[in-house]
């Protein structure tokens, strides 16, 4: 009887709401896209002379994975790994909103989807003019952001003994 009421207790301390998950999910987010603006910021102050576009997409990747792993490190919150779907669904909508956009001269005239996207977004072989070349800062290095993040915060994630995985 006695072993029952401390199982009882111990459930009702890992209990989740739904608001308390959802208030999780959206703090880590904040705190992934707080450190992707930041790294924007000393990079402003910074002003380099033509940084690469994969420096500065390696770097939206890594600062907030350095910032999820260390937040992780110190308290463990599942949610924290699940950002990445933000940043995925994030960048998913900006390139439906590319696919939609009008081309015309200096904007990626006679461009395929394909073309379109990773012209827009990557500047893979070149911008594309769509978005004032600003693709890459709306919507590919907030969603690497959010991604770098939960990477982090899933390689900071104890693990589990096997029994009580299941």
């Amino acid at each position: 009887m006695s072993t029952l009421l401390l199982e009882d207790e111990d459930e009702s301390r890992k209990e989740v709401t739904l608001g308390r998950q959802a208030l999780s999910f959206f703090a880590h987010a904040l705190l992934a896209l707080c450190a992707w603006i930041a790294l924007m910021l000393v990079g402003y102050l910074l002003e380099p002379k033509n940084p690469p576009q994969a420096a500065i997409s390696a770097a939206s990747l890594l600062v907030p994975l350095l910032l999820g792993f260390l937040v992780n490190r110190v308290r463990q919150a599942e949610m924290a790994t699940m950002v990445w779907l933000l940043g995925v669904g994030w960048f998913m909508i900006a390139a439906l909103w590319i696919v939609d956009m009008p081309t015309g001269p200096s904007q990626c005239i006679n461009c395929v989807i394909s073309e379109k996207i990773s012209r827009t977004f990557f500047s893979i072989p070149g911008p594309s003019g769509l978005l004032d070349d600003d693709g890459p800062f709306l919507a590919t290095w907030p969603a690497a952001a959010l991604v770098g993040y939960a990477i982090g915060a899933r390689l900071a994630m104890k693990k589990l003994p096997l029994a009580t995985r299941f």
